[in-house]
């Protein structure tokens, strides 16, 4: 006979897996075989103390066995003291028998950088004053107001609300030319240089600035595109002169503060790269860092706003918001938008739709804006902390790049670099050095510097962060 009905809380322990070939050279009778298959389960933990196993007669069945070979295997793993067989109550695994687990073998503890004392580095932001509280409320609102199509597949070009958004801020805020069919959401700076060059909607050779991020360059060098520096002066980078575009077919710039050495790209250079763009069907990229952080002078507007179908303007929230919220935009010339979204996908798979949904409700209701005007008096109070700070205690250290953005260059005497970051090394502050950001084959005159981010630091930290940098900078030249 067979159940004819079986407690749903015992029918969990019915099917199992037992493996018959556990030892092929090992031979012996089919009872010898399922017994061994049997122990090894519960060696293994995969038939647990208390486990019920099938009746006699069901597992025979599944597994193609007579019913007095399953019924005997089970009586000689009772003897065993494997199984417990009560009337009523089916065959179980016995309490007592627990797997027998191989001895184990410590593994290696990872060795983990230990984190810096005072974190200086360029390009983050102050992460204790990402605005929580505001960002909520955003997103509460952006998701009761949300469509219900917003929450299946996500389209290749963003979400509408955004780029709606987008559209209007940058075109108040930053000069941008444009409207919301000619955005593309990415998931940040990098990610929009892989759509462009990896997938083959731009090519190479490309201008770059002399200095600038390695990391940058290194995506580029993975989507094998040649990199062609161009020398940088006070002014920015050289793009009036004649030979200095030659062959390139696309010029990546940061005009409105180069990166790192600082200042903005001036007018008749701006003009210069958009005239070039034009005469030879060639495309710009305007990287727009910190664009929205300008202190001591009138915002510098997008060159994008000269020839909006020569210029690719790329923006991201890593440092106006928090490099956590892979979240950034391109805003592409007519012609290039459809191969963009080819290389995308017909899905996105980057951009989460509910951080669209609340950075678009962020930027419409007037908090991003607020946010940004917080954030610049606080940078602003901490680069005029830096500015004084050394020139009271390290009057012979120049210091540039300080107009705008989140870092300053600190001029080092020549050839005191290394030393000055192996002394910060020591001292566990990070920070970077100038030469680090320099192009292989840049042929301007190399300069000692270090470039120090002003804005990670805790509020209640920044003070012992300047101290310990002013700790390790070398001392003036006659040594008074």
């Amino acid at each position: 006979m067979t159940d004819s009905w079986v407690n749903p809380a015992e029918r969990a322990g019915r099917d199992l897996h037992l493996d018959l070939h556990l030892d092929p050279a090992g031979g012996g009778s089919r009872r010898a075989v399922l017994g061994r298959a049997l122990r090894e389960a519960i060696r293994a933990g995969r038939l647990a103390p208390g486990s019920r196993l099938p009746p006699y007669r069901s597992l025979a069945a599944d597994l193609g066995l007579a019913r007095n070979t399953v019924a005997e295997t089970y009586a000689e793993l009772v003897a065993e003291g494997w199984l417990v067989a009560r009337q009523g109550s089916g065959t179980r695994v016995a309490p007592r028998a627990r797997p027998v687990e191989p001895p184990r073998v410590p593994e290696p503890v990872p060795v983990r950088p230990e984190p810096p004392a005072h974190d200086l580095r360029q390009g983050l932001p102050d992460v204790a004053s990402f605005p929580r509280t505001a960002w909520l409320a955003a997103a509460r609102r952006a998701l009761n107001a949300a469509p219900h199509e917003a929450f299946g597949p996500g389209a290749p070009r963003g979400r509408p609300e955004l780029r709606r958004a987008l559209a209007g801020y940058l075109s108040r805020v930053r000069g941008v030319r444009t409207g919301p069919e000619t955005i593309v959401v990415c998931s940040g700076f990098a990610h929009a240089l892989r759509l462009l060059f990896g997938g083959k909607v731009l090519r190479g050779p490309l201008a770059v600035e002399s200095y600038g991020l390695p990391f940058h360059r290194s995506v580029l060098a993975a989507a094998q595109v040649r990199t062609v520096p161009l020398a940088l002066d006070e002014h920015g980078a050289r793009t009036a002169e004649p030979s200095a575009l030659k062959g390139v077919r696309a010029a990546l710039l940061t005009p409105a503060h180069q990166f790192p050495t600082g200042g903005p790209l001036h007018p008749e250079r701006r003009a210069a790269a958009v005239d070039w763009a034009r005469g030879s069907g060639g495309v710009l990229l305007e990287d727009d860092y910190d664009g929205e952080f300008r202190y001591d002078r009138e915002p510098v507007g997008a060159v994008q706003g000269l020839d909006p179908q020569r210029v690719v303007y790329l923006g991201s929230l890593s440092k106006s918001l928090s490099p956590a919220l892979r979240l950034g935009w391109m805003v592409l010339p007519d012609h290039l938008v459809e191969p963009v979204l080819r290389v995308k996908g017909e899905r996105e798979a980057w951009a989460g739709v509910t951080d669209q949904l609340t950075l678009a409700e962020f930027i419409e209701s007037g908090h991003y804006d607020r946010h940004i005007r917080r954030s610049r008096q606080r940078y602003r109070d901490r680069r005029d902390r830096l500015v004084s700070l050394l020139a009271r205690r390290a009057p012979h250290i120049t210091l540039t790049g300080v107009a705008a953005g989140l870092h300053a260059v600190l001029g080092l005497p020549p050839g005191s670099e290394r030393s000055v970051v192996e002394a910060a090394a020591r001292q566990r502050i990070a920070v970077d050095g100038l030469a680090g950001f320099r192009h292989p084959a840049a042929t301007m005159p190399a300069h000692d510097g270090l470039v120090v981010g002003y804005a990670a630091p805790p509020d209640h930290a920044f003070g012992a962060a300047l101290d310990a940098l002013c700790g390790i900078l070398p001392p003036p030249p006659d040594g008074s």
